[in-house]
């Protein structure tokens, strides 16, 4: 969001909560700031709205301009009714746009609204000092109506640790990134550089309590915040009186959340499976599951950012090992670290073939099997599968006692349901009797295999050879009466299907045989499988800024990976 903003054309960014009331004093308190001479950074707490002495009419454009106006008519009005909450989490900024960053080093990759980011930006921005930092908490009305069934910002109140375990995943991961970046957790804010604005007599007035001195826009005079006793014209002794007024007031550099920072230092999420799984499935109790070690972290999150593109937010991911786990929860992904983790394993280079690939793909298969157990439909995705559309639709009409998956076959005419031309990176299965029961036996002839797990799913439920063949896309497994149907390659090609990943615009050629994914698989080893990921295009992943890539920073060199 910032850097989007950062972007822009426009003299002035605004960074505001959605459920914030901007009343008109907003918009003369920025022209004042945009007169001035030096680059800023504006920030404002907002006021809880708990007794509005508005009425919310089904007109409430109306209802705002015109209460606005009684509002902002009246001196303290706000001061008086409104309950101040100066650290609540919801704060508006704003910034002059111009070459100069807003602090030095690198913006983390908080999730809004998720904690600590606010005022961690602004410790940042006072400790870098390349702005003047202005507090204009007091000085115009942003409000919100509180509302009860918001529980995460009734979580946000709590200052303990045992509160602070309660809290959900993102706001955890939003901790760790605000003690591992910046000097936020360990250093004191400069407030030197920490201006008030306040609004006197129609004029506006900069404070500075750390410097006690006060300025007034094109007026070259000071005025000292300690000399109580000055004498002087009518105007002075309103400024001073107002000076005076506004140090009675708390600002911003009254919060602090650092205790928010009292966490663990192990890096983990306080939930089980089962609620993970509560809180990320869909109404339809479908999860889509992928699991990843830390070699394909980058892979991990470009996929994990063309899900949220696309607007699906029921995904988990398994961990298997402990560093993808920290990773993840860094980035605000929901994830589960795997307890049986593989040991003697070197996950430094997982691909197809090699010793790792055979032992940890069976993981897949297990966490699958347990998810269902627990009442959950599951998608199984890997992290090399591009998504162009939500294939959940279409998965989810075959119906119960039905294992939907990615053909691996290459020819272009004949069976696609040939032996062991079952893709298991790619399948759908829904929880019933049926379904579990099949998946306990490829669960367990793949536990007796020196292979991965892919040749168990086939052997297992289309017969070694292909004996349970029917047709040229399904099989049937006679024991559970699961029925496997393998995927039209045209909708959900394999990565060696019709050469599509040599073509010279894969993403349009896809798009216009209505592909719903394409698996960059067939391809020999992790780094040839990302180069040709990133340079086809289909990569959505900025490992330097740790951002998922939009539309406006497209341009961004990818050349960094080899």
């Amino acid at each position: 969001m910032v850097a989007k903003a950062q972007t822009s054309n426009s003299d002035v960014s605004v960074l505001i909560d959605p459920e914030l009331i901007l009343f008109p004093d907003f918009i003369s308190t920025l022209r004042f700031a945009h007169k001035l001479d030096h680059d800023w950074l504006l920030i404002a707490s907002s006021q809880n709205l708990s007794y509005s002495p508005v009425r919310w009419g089904a007109d409430w454009k109306k209802s705002v301009a015109d209460e606005g106006k009684k509002l902002t008519s009246q001196t303290g009005f706000l001061a008086q009714k409104l309950q101040r909450e100066l650290c609540e989490r919801r704060m508006l900024m704003a910034w002059n746009n111009c070459n100069l960053p807003l602090h030095n080093g690198v913006l983390p990759p908080f999730l809004y609204r998720k904690g600590i980011h606010h005022h961690w930006l602004l410790t940042e921005a006072l400790s870098s000092d390349y702005r003047l930092i202005i507090d204009a908490t007091w000085t115009f009305s942003n409000t919100y109506v509180n509302d009860i069934n918001h529980v995460y910002y009734e979580l946000m109140e709590a200052s303990n640790h045992s509160d602070i375990e309660k809290r959900n995943w993102e706001f955890m991961g939003n901790i760790h990134l605000g003690k591992l970046y910046g000097s936020f957790s360990f250093h004191e804010a400069n407030y030197s550089n920490l201006f008030r604005i306040s609004k006197c007599g129609g004029n506006y007035l900069l404070i500075n309590s750390e410097q006690d001195v006060a300025f007034s826009l094109g007026d070259p005079v000071s005025f000292s915040l300690r000399n109580q006793g000055i004498s002087g014209p009518l105007t002075e002794k309103k400024i001073l009186n107002c000076l005076n007024v506004m140090k009675s007031r708390q600002g911003v550099e009254n919060c602090s959340q650092k205790d928010q920072l009292q966490s663990s230092d192990s890096i983990s999420l306080p939930f089980s499976l089962e609620q993970l799984l509560s809180m990320r499935a869909d109404q339809n109790k479908t999860i889509v599951l992928a699991v990843a070690g830390y070699s394909y972290k980058d892979m991990l999150m470009s996929w994990v950012c063309r899900l949220r593109h696309l607007q699906i937010s029921n995904f988990l991911v398994c961990a298997i090992d402990h560093e993808i786990y920290e990773f993840a929860v860094l980035q605000g992904i929901p994830v589960l670290e795997y307890a049986d983790i593989p040991a003697n394993v070197s996950f430094d280079d997982c691909h197809f073939g090699t010793e790792c690939f055979q032992k940890v793909t069976k993981v897949k298969s297990r966490m699958v099997l347990q998810i269902l157990k627990l009442g959950y439909n599951v998608l199984l995705s890997d992290v090399d599968v591009y998504w162009f559309k939500n294939p959940l639709p279409l998965l989810s009409s075959f119906g119960r006692a039905t294992l939907v998956a990615q053909s691996d076959e290459y020819n272009i005419t004949g069976p696609i349901n040939l032996p062991r031309r079952l893709n298991s990176g790619f399948y759908y299965v829904q929880s019933d009797d049926t379904t579990i029961a099949a998946l306990q036996k490829v669960v367990q002839h793949a536990s007796t295999s020196n292979l991965s797990e892919q040749p168990s799913f086939y052997d297992t439920l289309c017969g070694e050879g292909g004996f349970h063949r029917l047709g040229d896309d399904r099989c049937l497994e006679p024991e559970t009466n699961m029925t496997v149907h393998f995927l039209d390659r045209d909708l959900f090609p394999n990565g060696a299907y019709q050469n599509l990943w040599e073509e010279r615009n894969v993403s349009e050629t896809c798009m216009k045989r209505g592909c719903f994914v394409i698996h960059n698989n067939w391809i020999s080893g992790r780094r040839k499988k990302l180069e040709r990921q990133v340079l086809s295009g289909l990569w959505e992943y900025d490992v330097g800024t740790r951002m998922c890539l939009q539309n406006w920073h497209r341009t961004t060199r990818l050349t960094s990976y080899f």
